[in-house]
């Protein structure tokens, strides 16, 4: 049995040893080595105002960024095509629909992905219309559908809803208009409904009256995955420390903004057209934590269902090493 003295010599060696590893930073609350070393501290990342990227907005509101050693700026583009063209010239990273993002690498983009952003959830995306007798998704045989593009993921979840009410594809009509030209076209006529996302389902709702005809996220589109963030793969091989560190963090503001969906609400009208009543009622959809290959390959899926692509695209091959297991 240990002396007494033994004891406490013991004791004071290990006392010892702990205050060694603090001053050094290996353990947790040292004075230094707190921040994981990066090949860069700066990220310009694009953005519409939309929804989906509410965590971004939350995380640079705290501090998530600066507290991990990021200076991150959010540069609000036009369009999506926009941010990827301006990938390695103004932006290290910025946000779009994964439709894009999967037709750009079809087309020639050298991207990688580097999170998700936002996944459907019920009401965040849907068929709306002002239209009575429009009652049902399979009520037209020829439905005229306004979309914000005929390229993109409005299109592609319309087409899949409708085809599933018993809807001929080739008989559907895609209109594209920008989303605040909707109401007004299907006022006169031009239309018979909006395939619209929050907010624009509930201003159309409490503005002008207008109706949900179908959820969009239902049967072959339920869940579906909407946007994400995306860097050039020369950025993504350069920088993979400091993409690792943005993935971590954006992990922990997507977590946040799941727990509290009412600060996702919030935070709508500081960059979104919207006033706080309209932003109350505003469905609010799901913020994965990371980037999963089989959900996403369900967009891909899709998009060679409808004979977007010539050949199926492996999202795996878009995907940042370590992320497929």
């Amino acid at each position: 049995m240990p002396t007494p003295a033994r004891v406490l010599r013991r004791a004071a060696a290990l006392f010892a040893c702990a205050a060694t590893l603090t001053a050094c930073g290996l353990l947790p609350g040292g004075d230094s080595g707190d921040q994981p070393e990066v090949e860069r501290n700066t990220l310009r990342i694009g953005v519409l105002p939309v929804v989906d990227v509410a965590p971004l907005k939350l995380a640079l509101n705290d501090k998530l960024f600066e507290k991990a050693g990021l200076q991150v700026q959010l540069v609000t583009l036009s369009t999506e095509d926009e941010g990827i063209q301006q990938l390695d010239t103004t932006l290290d990273l910025t946000w779009a629909s994964h439709v894009n993002l999967f037709r750009s690498y079809v087309a020639g983009a050298q991207i990688q992905l580097q999170g998700e952003a936002y996944q459907a959830g019920t009401g965040t995306m849907a068929l709306v219309t002002l239209d009575k007798e429009y009652d049902a998704p399979g009520a037209l045989a020829a439905p005229r559908i306004a979309v914000n593009s005929t390229e993109d993921v409005g299109a592609l979840t319309t087409k899949a809803v409708l085809k599933t009410a018993g809807v001929e594809k080739q008989r559907i009509v895609l209109r594209e208009m920008p989303f605040d030209q909707m109401v007004d076209a299907m006022k006169a006529k031009q239309v018979d409904a909006a395939w619209m996302t929050e907010p624009f389902i509930t201003k159309a709702q409490r503005d002008a009256g207008a109706r949900v005809v179908t959820d969009t996220a239902i049967g072959p589109t339920k869940d579906f995955p909407m946007s994400g963030y995306a860097s050039s793969k020369k950025f993504a091989d350069a920088n993979p420390r400091t993409l690792a560190l943005f993935r971590q963090v954006l992990r922990d503001a997507q977590e946040a903004a799941s727990n509290n969906k009412l600060s996702v609400q919030d935070a709508l009208t500081g960059y979104v057209d919207v006033d706080q009543q309209t932003a109350a009622l505003v469905s609010v959809g799901v913020f994965p934590l990371s980037l999963n290959p089989v959900r996403l390959q369900r967009v891909a899926d899709m998009m060679d269902t409808e004979e977007v692509f010539d050949e199926r695209l492996d999202v795996g091959a878009l995907l940042p090493p370590g992320t497929t297991n």
